[in-house]
């Protein structure tokens, strides 16, 4: 690159140990622009520090780029401390060399240089374990693209590269880059405080601003895979326009800057983060002041996060905070006194090419342009500086291990590089309070910081506001913040605001950030932790109102003992079970007489002791429903009314045969009463009815359920088998032919003497029953709730209270008022009027 151009620039820093030392071992500065470095280390052991001098284009052709030349100077510093240490590397004396490598334009020839012999040849081997090459150690340079492109050939000959700003987690790849380490954190590390200071702050509503060079594309890549596991959306992204190595600035790209800017006023988005060597955001950040764009939070990356230069321009303190993430703050005792001490002025050695003078020689400007920066640069800390001087001294414990030197001597021997790289992996010593070690990727743990600029004369330029620390992997120390905003509240960048509890986002466009908020439904609730976009609906036994977070029990609804419609029924049950007890008590006195013998005599006990047991099975229909009482509700009250009611049919279908068809089938009449014909239909039904019964119960289970009331979601019914309506109506059809065959029975004997016929109270009877089932099966289709089992219940007293009084009733009235009514001649005489009657 020849002394007319005006380029940004960085350097390319080596280190090196001669055999002889040579003439004037002047220190030669190689560039102006300096941005970062890449230093080599020579390895013969015999000699002094020689600084060899490669490119030095004049000072004032070039812009001093004061971090590259601080950089150097902690090099510098480390060498020369290292020298004056009498107990590391004792009778042996580092020196170095440095090039200019312009950003990425020049790595290429320095490298070839350094691997070629002193003849500047470079061989073509099967194998370079034999191989002296001019270095055997190089330390830089300062971006990841240069880095990777130095290390795929010093890989090749196992030369140690250590590289002290280069976070691309690409370089973690020990088979593609094997001798590469590191004296700073990953890239991975770097995202994830980033994303974590958002996701502290509340901010999921960024912009990102990117260089048009692998270190932007690579690093915004992979932010956006850290943010997507932390609902951080990209409001949109856009590319930097790089300068001409001249700074000087096109017309498509200043147009392009102003519609990066316009955008940036444009968005609802108020945190920027940018990935960009601060090379294209001079340029940038004058658009952004020539826009007057205010508000912002701008989020820095490593690459220019302490940047001295841009912290100059002081009217960027309007456009908002400044946050950046840098590796952590350092102290290196006595570095501030070195960096600015001035060279003194020497002639140019007779070997060296150059013409003109060099910067350490002649021009004052270049240290005059530092001086300007002392300030800042001595407030700021030694960040970036730390970790060359980590490098210089990690290479020198190496060689100090591998010379096996002791307190007073090394041993004199040829170093060749793959044997340097396995001493340097294996160092682990303290560097100012500081344990320095490399993992297995090759990287050293080293913290983070969050920092913000103070443009506040009386303040550090670069103030620590949060610390990550690697093996925690997330945020610590977390301090305030000095915000650019009314009253120091913390900026909002949020594309939607959060919504209420209880509200469901619904995604609004393609971002998930964006969205407008939905109540949740009565019935539904939202879990945040595990979907915020849907409402879950509540367990089966619980509900919610609308909004809410989460769902309450449904208060569990039965027939309980307290209740008015209860206590009535169970008044009429206890009544009726007396009432019946009475009834067995009086037709057991006069069990021998006439009325109690045409009543059925023994039959009628058989219908009387079901009416005890269905009303001593009342108290089931009250409570929580269990198995039990579910299956007496199911089985034992509806084969208790079959018994009653199949007596009530064979009753009557007795009486008519015993008027009207004995004399007409005498054989049959017979047969009926020598077998007991009453008791065999009675069993008959009763067993076909049990066997209706347990077909239910198999079909369906007697398992109590719960179900919600359609009135009132918060509460659940809790009742026997939903489904039980079915079988009812099942179970009733038999009792329902029963009765009309009763009934039949009864219609056909009403012309039988007065005391055998009983049509008008087996009608009442029957005509009852069917009336009240129908009406229940129809109520229970269309109506489900507590007030179902209230009238099962009610329907089911009334009708044991009006089979067991409305044909019993009147059989006691007659035997308890009219005794003289209730003789064998009374009802001859009744019987004899009836065939007089006839004939």
């Amino acid at each position: 690159m020849g002394p007319q151009a005006r380029a940004v620039c960085s350097v390319l820093f080596l280190l090196q140990v001669l055999a002889e030392p040579p003439e004037n071992s002047d220190f030669y500065l190689a560039g102006d622009y300096l941005l970062g470095g890449l230093f080599t280390l020579h390895a013969n052991v015999k000699g002094t520090v020689n600084l060899r001098y490669l490119k030095v284009p004049k000072c004032k052709e070039y812009e001093m780029k004061v971090l590259g030349y601080n950089l150097m100077q902690a090099m510098r510093f480390a060498v020369e401390e290292i020298n004056n240490h009498r107990s590391l590397l004792p009778g042996v004396l580092l020196g170095y060399e440095i090039v200019d490598i312009c950003y990425v334009f020049n790595n290429v020839h320095p490298v070839l240089y350094f691997l070629a012999g002193e003849d500047y040849l470079l061989p073509i081997e099967d194998d370079y374990s034999s191989y002296a090459p001019r270095v055997v150690a190089v330390i830089g340079p300062d971006n990841s693209e240069s880095t990777m492109t130095v290390a795929h050939f010093l890989s090749l000959f196992l030369l140690p590269q250590i590289t002290y700003s280069a976070i691309s987690d690409d370089l973690r790849d020990k088979l593609s880059f094997p001798a590469v380490l590191r004296t700073v954190l990953g890239a991975h590390h770097h995202m994830e405080a980033m994303v974590q200071l958002m996701v502290h702050f509340r901010w999921n509503w960024i912009i990102v601003l990117v260089s048009s060079d692998d270190y932007g594309r690579d690093n915004s890549q992979l932010l956006s895979k850290h943010l997507a596991s932390h609902d951080i959306c990209i409001a949109f992204q856009e590319v930097l326009p790089m300068p001409q190595p001249n700074q000087t600035v096109t017309p498509y790209e200043r147009q392009r800057l102003v519609v990066i800017v316009q955008k940036l006023k444009q968005s609802t988005a108020r945190v920027v983060v940018v990935f960009s060597p601060d090379l294209a955001l001079h340029n940038f950040f004058l658009e952004v002041l020539n826009q007057n764009f205010t508000g912002a939070v701008w989020i820095a990356s490593e690459s220019w996060a302490v940047d001295p230069v841009l912290h100059n321009l002081t009217e960027l303190r309007h456009t908002g905070t400044f946050l950046g993430v840098t590796t952590q703050r350092m102290t290196i005792p006595g570095f501030n006194e070195f960096r600015l001490r001035r060279a003194q002025a020497r002639q140019p050695a007779p070997n060296r090419t150059s013409k003109g003078a060099t910067c350490n020689q002649e021009c004052d400007t270049c240290l005059d342009t530092t001086s300007s920066f002392k300030t800042i640069l001595t407030l700021s800390g030694d960040r970036t500086s730390y970790g060359v001087y980590s490098a210089v001294y990690t290479v020198a414990h190496a060689l100090h291990s591998l010379l096996g030197c002791n307190q007073t001597k090394c041993r004199k021997e040829v170093v060749y590089p793959w044997q340097l790289l396995q001493e340097i992996k294996k160092v682990n010593f303290t560097l100012l309070g500081h344990q320095i070690f490399f993992d297995q990727q090759g990287d050293l743990p080293v913290c983070l910081e969050i920092v913000q600029r103070q443009w506040d004369p009386s303040q550090s330029p670069f103030q620590t506001v949060a610390s990550y620390h690697p093996m925690l992997q997330k945020l610590r120390d977390i301090r305030e913040v000095s915000w650019h905003t009314p009253n120091n509240t913390v900026p909002v960048s949020m594309c939607s605001k959060n919504c209420q509890p209880g509200q469901r986002k619904k995604v609004v466009g393609m971002h998930p950030c964006c969205f407008e908020c939905i109540d949740c439904l009565p019935g539904t609730f939202l879990n945040q932790t595990a979907d915020e976009f849907d409402c879950q609906p509540c367990p089966s036994n619980e509900w919610s109102h609308r909004n809410d977070t989460s769902c309450f029990k449904r208060r569990l609804v039965f027939l309980e003992w307290q209740e008015a419609p209860t206590i009535i029924v169970i008044t009429l049950a206890a009544l009726g079970f007396l009432s019946t007890l009475a009834i067995v008590v009086i037709f057991g006195m006069h069990f021998q007489t006439p009325m109690v013998r045409s009543a059925g005599g023994p039959m009628c006990f058989l219908m009387l002791t079901p009416l005890l047991v269905a009303y001593m099975m009342v108290p089931v229909y009250i409570g929580p429903p269990t198995v039990f009482s579910c299956l007496c509700r199911q089985a034992f009250f509806t084969i208790c009314f079959t018994i009653c009611i199949s007596c009530f049919t064979v009753r009557s279908f007795q009486i008519v045969c015993i008027f009207k068809m004995a004399s007409r089938l005498p054989r049959a009449y017979a047969y009926w009463v020598r077998y007991h014909g009453p008791y065999v239909f009675v069993a008959f039904v009763t067993a076909l009815k049990g066997v209706i019964v347990a077909g239910n119960m198999l079909g369906m289970t007697t398992e109590p359920s719960t179900h919600a009331d359609l009135d009132d979601p918060k509460i659940m019914i809790v009742s026997c088998n939903p489904n039980y309506r079915k079988a009812l109506l099942l179970n009733t059809s038999l009792d329902l032919l029963l009765c009309v065959a009763g009934f039949s029975f009864a219609y056909t004997g009403r012309e039988l003497p007065t005391n055998y016929n009983e049509a008008k109270f087996i009608t009442f009877c029957m005509t009852f029953y069917f009336t009240s089932s129908i009406s229940l099966c129809t109520f229970m289709s269309v109506y489900d709730g507590v007030l179902v089992t209230i009238l099962d219940l009610l329907v089911t007293v009334l009708n044991l209270l009006g089979i067991g009084l409305g044909y019993f009733g009147p059989k006691c009235y007659m035997i308890l008022s009219y005794p003289e009514r209730n003789t064998q001649a009374y009802f001859n005489s009744m019987i004899q009027g009836f065939t007089m009657g006839r004939d």
